[in-house]
């Protein structure tokens, strides 16, 4: 009889351990899916974030005869409506406009741009072709680059260094 209970023991303990298993198995799963979903919200507000400032930069520009002052009254006139939202100010509209210049078709804006944080886009509108911006913006994809590490690797031509070398 103590044998018996010796066994019970064992086998208590082994589905024990496999039910273990199974929860950290499944608690390692849902943690996966958070951080997939988290991920996919940031880039899913990133993009329309850009879809909204390449918007605004259009319209900036299409009445850029208005001038500094018309930036300064838009600037002041959204920080009163919006007093919470960031990223309005006068030399932040001037980025979008030189965005909705530098990137006309809202669908690259949509597929390529919408992929890298604004920061990074103001980096990368330093760089003076569409080519290398492409480049650009999928290596920072590719290799999860900060802004200072694009900022550093712009500053130092390695787009040049790179495909210099191949060609």
């Amino acid at each position: 009889s103590n044998l018996s209970m010796n066994r019970t023991f064992l086998f208590f303990m082994k589905e024990v351990k496999m039910i273990e298993k199974s929860y950290v198995t499944i608690v390692e799963s849902i943690k996966g899916q958070i951080r997939s979903a988290q991920h996919k919200a940031i880039l899913s507000a990133n993009k329309e974030m850009l879809i909204l400032y390449w918007n605004i930069g259009k319209i900036i520009n299409e009445h850029s005869e208005w001038g500094n002052k018309f930036l300064r009254n838009l600037s002041k006139d959204i920080s009163k409506k919006f007093p919470n939202a960031k990223g309005f100010s006068v030399r932040n509209l001037h980025n979008m406009e030189k965005f909705y210049r530098n990137y006309s078709e809202i669908e690259f804006v949509q597929t390529v741009a919408a992929q890298i944080p604004w920061s990074h886009n103001l980096e990368i509108l330093r760089v003076d072709s569409k080519e290398k911006r492409i480049w650009y913006i999928n290596q920072t994809i590719e290799n999860g680059w900060s802004k200072n590490v694009l900022a550093h690797q712009i500053d130092t031509n390695l787009y040049e260094r790179q495909i210099g070398q191949k060609k």
